[in-house]
């Protein structure tokens, strides 16, 4: 199995040969703890996690200026303060990181009816499949193609907010956020292309004049969300 953030930074290489001088990263945290009896959202980042996250970092290319963001969960906030500190100690350029509410689980309105579907569904991935159908009621969580064009949008706004040449955006979210963005914007299912699996993510970028989407996955697709 490939360590987790390889891909990520092989896509990050990649986008940056395109040309392009500011890329978002809409990624899912780093390796977490998975505690029974706690609030999955409580579950924080394991040891190894820290140590996966802060080698990312360490190996971001030294051309750029990193700035983070994450969601609320203290998972994705740490897992964002650990590639910038990496970063930073490695020798690379960094802002700052802070949390935001756009990357976090607001697409679910029912926690408690959610777990029950996925219960029901058998399974996160099963519930998510579902979900992209049209078969989770709109109490329990928004439609899909809202979730996913907020997040996007979100992303893509950060690219009028450029403060060097090149620069990374490091978007911190969770697995059903990445799993929502691939399928409604990637069109890149579960079943085709595994799970998302930790510290993998998409990058948001613009080329003359054009914002495109792009995963580990295959080839960028045009990002429109007008």
């Amino acid at each position: 199995m490939t360590r987790p953030g390889e891909s990520t930074l092989a896509l990050i290489e990649s986008v940056l040969d395109t040309g392009a001088e500011h890329l978002v990263l809409l990624m899912r945290h780093s390796a977490r703890e998975f505690a029974t009896g706690k609030h999955d959202l409580l579950n924080p980042l394991t040891d190894e996690g820290r140590e996966l996250a802060r080698d990312m970092g360490a190996r971001l290319p030294k051309s750029l200026l990193v700035r983070g963001y994450a969601s609320p969960a203290e998972r994705c906030v740490e897992t964002a303060e650990l590639i910038l500190r990496g970063h930073a100690d490695a020798g690379g350029k960094v802002t700052r990181h802070r949390a935001a509410e756009a990357l976090g689980v607001f697409y679910i309105l029912d926690q408690m009816k959610m777990f029950k579907a996925m219960q029901e569904a058998g399974g996160q991935v099963p519930l998510l499949e579902r979900w992209f159908r049209g078969q989770v009621a709109e109490d329990i969580m928004i439609p899909p193609f809202m979730a996913a064009r907020f997040v996007a949008g979100f992303a893509a706004a950060k690219l009028a907010e450029r403060q060097s040449a090149p620069q990374l955006d490091v978007l911190v979210s969770h697995d059903m956020t990445l799993y929502t963005v691939k399928h409604q914007l990637l069109r890149q299912t579960a079943a085709d292309h595994g799970d998302v699996n930790f510290l993998d993510g998409v990058v948001i970028y613009e080329v003359d004049g054009s914002r495109y989407i792009r995963s580990h996955h295959g080839d960028a697709v045009r990002l429109v969300l007008e």
